[in-house]
């Protein structure tokens, strides 16, 4: 694969932003990229429901179903900082179509093995590999690509519109999953297969605008290959707002992670249905999608620090009252005004701390603070498992509670998180 070169058929980057405003409906880049985005999410929300199904009817055991998706998390870890450092050194829209290749070949591969009667534990825990590699890569290219293709002022809303996408597929992935999979096994790959293809053919179409190649990018080329991966995580580190607010973020991040666990166990307690507890847990997802309409006016009314100290203040509230005796249906209430604050505090993080990272070190930071928010949440799903398994599950959600309580006792006390403010050209 060859380093970014310039190109005649794109724009350049002085001239996206010298060019007239154009409003976001009618970038045709942003919405070819965030439409094949839209079948790429909604594919991999199928394909997480319908992995496991297949893993337990194949083997019998959950422990197998279960290890799937472990297998696929652990390799997402692994390859997070390696991930940075491709999307900053190499053309990012080459990557995802890379990204996208890769994911609709190996779910075709699982199509493939239905076809021929070959299913087998050892080539479904090979995709999982696979798959878990390319996530992070695709997840970094693709957010930097939308940096390049939206000017600094439309950022917000086009970071709005990215939410609706991902909370749009959350809610209707996993149903959709459900009924491809009632139909037979092999449906929901087909259809996962085609979605990522669909989101290749899309990004295909993309013409992003060339950017001069990074003189400090060519010069740290001698450098050790772990001093450049972890550049960007020195960036961070190195700098006391940025720091602060990722740290924050992956605590909160940390906490909410196992809250779904948390809940469905705690209804199953109570002695509640699974169609019962799958509209409970649904309600995540839809308070997600509907706070997307609270990120402008949120954004607008407090300034970065003090929306995350509230976020995260009512967060622990919300998560702490899970544990109140006030209903079969109070956490329903209480996951739906949880997930109200999610886009808000996605888009905040993105803008707060990403973009005031040089571009020539942007896809390793936005690569080192994914690794940091994956890390947290499978560190706190695993000890939320542990407290599951010998204490009651209101027990369990007063803990985080407490931990996110605790971490935001400490960013109140910070004054550089408390004063953080937007970086200029905050869309208005």
């Amino acid at each position: 694969m060859s380093s970014r070169s310039a190109d005649s058929r794109h724009d350049t980057v002085q001239e996206r932003h010298a060019a007239p405003k154009v409003p976001l409906r009618r970038n045709r880049g942003f919405q070819l990229l965030w439409t094949g985005s839209v079948f790429a999410f909604l594919g991999k929300e199928i394909a997480e429901l319908a992995y496991p199904l297949v893993v337990l009817a194949a083997t019998g055991s959950p422990g197998w179903a279960g290890a799937f998706g472990g297998v696929q998390i652990f390799t997402s870890l692994l390859c997070g900082m390696p991930a940075g450092e491709l999307a900053d050194r190499y053309d990012r829209r080459r990557l995802l179509l890379c990204v996208e290749a890769t994911r609709a070949l190996a779910t075709g591969s699982v199509v493939a093995a239905f076809v021929l009667d070959g299913v087998s534990l050892p080539h479904l825990l090979a995709v999982a590999v696979v798959v878990g590699a390319v996530q992070p890569l695709g997840g970094s290219t693709r957010m930097l690509l939308v940096r390049s293709l939206v000017p600094p002022r439309q950022l917000t809303a086009a970071l709005t519109q990215e939410e609706v996408r991902s909370h749009a597929a959350a809610m209707s992935g996993p149903p959709l999953g459900g009924a491809l999979y009632a139909v037979a096994q092999v449906v929901p790959f087909v259809v996962t297969a085609c979605s990522f293809a669909a989101s290749l053919v899309l990004t295909l179409f993309v013409r992003p605008p060339v950017e001069a190649p990074h003189s400090p990018m060519r010069a740290a080329e001698k450098e050790p290959l772990l001093t450049r991966m972890t550049v960007g995580l020195r960036a961070l580190w190195g700098h006391p707002t940025l720091r602060t607010g990722m740290l924050f973020a992956a605590a909160m991040n940390t906490v909410t992670a196992p809250v779904i666990l948390s809940v469905v166990v705690h209804l199953r307690e109570q002695g509640l249905s699974s169609t019962a507890i799958g509209f409970t847990t649904m309600a995540l997802a839809v308070g997600g999608l509907a706070g997307t309409v609270l990120v402008a006016p949120l954004h607008k009314l407090l300034a970065p620090g003090v929306l995350m100290l509230w976020l995260g203040g009512t967060a622990a509230l919300l998560i702490g009252s899970l544990a109140a005796p006030w209903g079969r249906w109070w956490p329903a209430l209480a996951l739906f005004l949880l997930g109200l604050g999610g886009p808000s505090m996605r888009v905040l993080v993105d803008i707060l701390i990403f973009r005031q990272v040089s571009d020539e070190q942007r896809g390793r930071a936005v690569a080192a603070c994914m690794t940091v928010f994956g890390a947290g949440a499978s560190l706190g799903v695993f000890l939320a498992g542990q407290l599951l398994e010998h204490s009651s599950a209101a027990v369990t959600v007063l803990v985080l509670a407490s931990v996110l309580a605790a971490a935001w006792c400490v960013g109140l006390r910070t004054r550089e998180l408390r004063r953080a403010q937007w970086p200029e050209e905050q869309e208005a």
